[in-house]
């Protein structure tokens, strides 16, 4: 039986995931076996397991903190927001269906059995568990046939930390009034408080833990430094999408409203000298080196946005300059037209950006796969990556066709592809610019044109970066938290009834 300890949170981006992150390192690091854990996610950034099987990015980042493969058990419940009141709802990595918010909030209780099957499947696996709520354990509304906060607490009998945000001002008040709304049971679960994202002088605040121990009985756990990291955060509250400056070489991502998969584009985040900047207005633009068009939950209706509001005209006129890649939903976007004919998304068909030769037919079986290979040579600025091996993912819901008439380099859509414009890109691969020094020679490029010099232009690697923010996060909360306090809780038994096979 493994041992198990879960991460809750006062709020939605309280810093759950990259503190989970961050305990799986530590683990890790002193021997252990470990795994993440989250039984349900809610995010567009969703990632293919080499079983084909789909599962939120952010517990494949703490898998890679932990230093396992990936696996769907990790995330057995994933929820693609649609719009604003309902979800496409996967299962062990299966598309189940579309799902609004009241029929899904009547329909999850049918999920524990599979919720304890893939908890289970882990423990045969690992010495330690980390487990992460969502949202706040006092959502009271919320709270009938809970399966991710303090009803799965209960369901693999876990200890629990809360964390609390500083940095938005009332850590207090969150962490005591989220005590006061759990009932006794419920209370005694959680064996430490810690809070995140302190800025300044920690003596200033310990007036304030003693009272915080005082009138909530529960001992803080630790106080979090706030900390600067590459690391994937929770899509729907991301800070990513905040940042303006511009840098020396300028990525700008187009942040249509049902953007999905922007992770591709986190390796640029870490190249000094860099600025990715996510764009959603003609105003924000400005002229940056490169334009993305990342994925979509819902092309079509993300391409009417960019129609509607200006963009996609100032793309395309862009695009006679600088380079433009469209990865899958924005690689869909770049052809001719994109047909709905099984209504997956709006149904119809409209006409797309008509800057690649290609057109695609939105299907309802949705592709799922990891691939590989080398990048075909390419024509214009990003010829330089030509030769390449690469690997990476598909995941979408659509097959794309190339019009036999024109002049097009393409294997089966895994590779990137050049087409009208010598500066047109496109591809199905998410994760492509992960590998090797793909990024990096995309940037040197980008420079050379611009005719600037990059400071430490040397050889990059993402992944020997990746590890090192995992290091430094591990080192960073050694120093904040009390990690005898939870080893001890750890120790601490659990309900061996809840185990019965």
């Amino acid at each position: 039986m493994a041992k198990v300890i879960m991460i809750q949170g006062t709020m939605s981006g309280a810093g759950k995931s990259i503190l989970t992150a961050g305990l799986c390192r530590i683990f890790r690091q002193d021997g252990y076996r470990t795994a993440p854990f989250k039984s349900q996610n809610m995010a567009l950034n969703s990632y293919i397991t080499s079983e084909g099987r789909e599962m939120g990015r952010a517990q494949v980042m703490q898998a890679e903190a932990a230093g396992i493969e990936p696996m769907v058990c990790m995330n057995p419940i994933l929820l693609k927001p649609l719009n604003h009141t309902g979800s496409q709802v996967i299962v062990n990595g299966e598309v189940l269906g579309n799902m609004s918010a009241k029929d899904y909030f009547a329909y999850k209780k049918q999920l524990v059995p599979l919720i304890k099957k893939a908890f289970h499947k882990l423990e045969e696996l690992t010495d330690i568990i980390v487990v992460e709520g969502a949202g706040s354990p006092a959502e009271i509304n919320l709270k009938q046939n809970d399966i991710v906060n303090m009803g799965l607490a209960e369901m693999i009998d876990a200890p629990v930390l809360l964390v609390g945000d500083i940095d938005r001002g009332g850590v207090f008040a969150q962490l005591l009034g989220t005590l006061m709304l759990l009932d006794e049971k419920e209370k005694r679960r959680v064996k430490g408080l810690v809070i995140n994202k302190f800025r300044g002088d920690k003596s200033i605040l310990d007036p304030g833990i003693e009272m915080l121990e005082e009138k909530g009985k529960v001992p803080v756990t630790g106080v979090v430094p706030y900390m600067d990291l590459s690391l994937e955060d929770e899509d729907s509250l991301t800070e990513r999408f905040e940042g303006r400056q511009q840098g020396l070489i300028d990525i700008a991502v187009i942040r249509y409203p049902r953007i999905s998969n922007f992770t591709d584009f986190n390796v640029f985040e870490s190249i000094p000298n860099v600025s990715v900047r996510y764009i959603t207005s003609i105003s924000e633009l400005h002229h940056p080196d490169m334009i993305f068009l990342p994925g979509s939950k819902n092309t079509m209706g993300d391409l009417k946005w960019m129609r509607q509001n200006g963009l996609e005209t100032v793309v395309k006129k862009l695009a006679q300059e600088i380079p433009v890649f469209g990865i899958c939903g924005g690689y869909q976007m770049l052809g001719y037209e994109i047909s709905d004919p099984e209504c997956v998304e709006e149904g119809g068909s409209i006409r797309g950006m008509e800057l690649l030769p290609v057109s695609t037919v939105l299907k309802q079986e949705k592709k799922r796969c990891q691939t590989d290979g080398v990048i075909n040579d390419l024509q214009g600025l990003l010829g330089i990556i030509a030769g390449y091996k690469f690997h990476g993912y598909e995941i979408h819901m659509g097959q794309t066709v190339v019009h036999k008439k024109e002049q097009l380099s393409i294997d089966e859509h895994k590779i990137v592809v050049s087409g009208i414009n010598e500066n047109i890109y496109g591809s199905y691969v998410h994760g492509l610019f992960d590998q090797g020094n793909i990024a990096m020679d995309v940037v040197r490029a980008l420079a050379g044109k611009k005719g600037v010099t990059l400071e430490g232009d040397a050889a990059y690697d993402y992944k020997t970066f990746r590890e090192r923010q995992f290091d430094l996060l591990a080192d960073t909360l050694r120093l904040h938290l009390d990690m005898e306090g939870i080893y001890g809780m750890l120790g601490e038994t659990r309900m061996e009834s809840i185990y019965k096979r």
